[in-house]
């Protein structure tokens, strides 16, 4: 089960009673809507340890985004920079549903997805300032985190262009899985804003007639870019998208109903029943990027108003104080420890240098018959007078 590796051992759960080892049930009635498929059961086993590894986790997300949001306009960190705050339970409930073996891949708003895939806050820091100790060597900034050894397989600068790579790796994951065996399963995630892209609906339809292990998940934020799903989209139930494909609505804000829902539907494609569409139900802090204010389109009562009474961190800290023996002054020491955590990996990240620009341009681009970079003696670059010749 995942641990964000950047927490220090001073975080982690101690088992101070009887009661923070046992199991407890949590129920979470109407967290979920169907089309064309049973809906899982809205009730999940946890415990004291688990509720604080997400509660965590999902601090330590909120933490880097608000760091990052912060670098930004200290211009340490340039370019393109999309924040994923207010949705860190889907990526934590999803990573606590899949297995390592599972593919996924995701859109440009990928910070948080790599760090639950073996990612830590000083390398993702560090990527962004496009230095060389980042999680993809600083050549690949914001949109294209990737970490081939846990099945990672990146943040996708194009709108939607991962939903397709997404089916392919639900094909290898198939053509790979000897006969009668459960499979590993791939999700794609995408945005409301992408939802009716024709390229999805290409993918969609070849993973149905083909029956790959394929989960088309759609992360509704609401607004695609700076238009709202009501102006976007004809039909704004995006689990019912898939047509003849089997669909599921989750509450995207509760960690627990993603992480049982996702059970449900990797169980579901792994066994041979072809993909399934899900909409997580959720909502940006944020603007779309950093150039958006994110207020042009939706007031700020709107924002003040999920954060007070959907906000996925929150929640987790009510669970843990409504079933376990956790108290409120628990969980604001942890935060503070995360906090500081955060801060000193941000400064790591700092400290870094950028990539040697000739050595690293002209490797990993072409392979020779051995599998070894085969560095180029040309690099064009935007400026002609600048282009590298070796």
């Amino acid at each position: 089960m995942f641990m964000q590796r950047a927490l220090s051992r001073a975080a982690r759960p101690a088992a101070s009673s009887a009661r923070s080892m046992s199991a407890v049930t949590i129920e979470f009635p109407g967290a979920y809507a169907t089309h064309r498929c049973e809906a899982p059961d809205a009730v999940a086993e946890t415990s004291k340890e688990e509720l604080l590894e997400y509660f965590k986790t999902m601090y330590t997300m909120r933490r880097m985004e608000i760091t990052c949001d912060n670098e930004y306009k200290a211009r340490t960190i340039r370019g393109f920079c999309h924040l994923y705050d207010g949705q860190e339970a889907i990526g934590t409930g999803i990573n606590a549903a899949l297995d390592l073996e599972d593919s996924w891949i995701t859109s440009y708003r990928c910070h948080c997805i790599m760090l639950a895939r073996g990612g830590t806050v000083e390398g993702v820091l560090a990527e962004l300032m496009g230095n060389a100790h980042g999680e993809t060597g600083g050549k690949g900034g914001s949109m294209h985190f990737y970490n081939k050894e846990q099945n990672f397989y990146g943040g996708q600068g194009i709108v939607g262009a991962q939903v397709p790579v997404g089916t392919g790796l639900a094909f290898a994951n198939k053509y790979k899985t000897p006969l009668g065996e459960k499979m590993p399963v791939a999700i794609g995630c995408y945005g409301d804003g992408a939802a009716n892209q024709g390229q999805i609906w290409e993918a969609a339809n070849m993973a149905a007639l083909w029956k790959l292990p394929m989960i088309f998940c759609i992360e509704n934020n609401q607004y695609g870019m700076g238009t709202s799903i009501s102006r976007s989209s004809s039909n704004n139930d995006y689990y019912t998208m898939g047509n003849l494909i089997p669909g599921i609505k989750m509450d995207g804000m509760n960690v627990l109903s993603v992480r049982e829902g996702m059970k449900h539907v990797k169980d579901y494609v792994g066994s041979g029943n072809g993909p399934m569409y899900v909409e997580m139900s959720t909502y940006r802090y944020h603007g779309h990027s950093m150039s958006d204010p994110g207020t042009t389109y939706r007031n700020r009562d709107e924002i003040a108003a999920m954060r007070s009474t959907r906000d996925p961190i929150e929640h987790v800290k009510k669970m843990l104080v409504d079933h376990t023996d956790a108290t409120e002054e628990e969980l604001k020491a942890m935060e503070k420890v995360i906090r500081k955590e955060v801060a000193d990996a941000c400064d790591r990240a700092k400290a870094g240098a950028p990539p040697d620009s000739i050595a690293d341009l002209t490797n990993n681009i072409y392979l020779t018959e051995d599998g070894k970079s085969e560095p180029q003696a040309y690099i064009r670059m935007p400026d002609y007078t600048k282009s590298i010749r070796q």
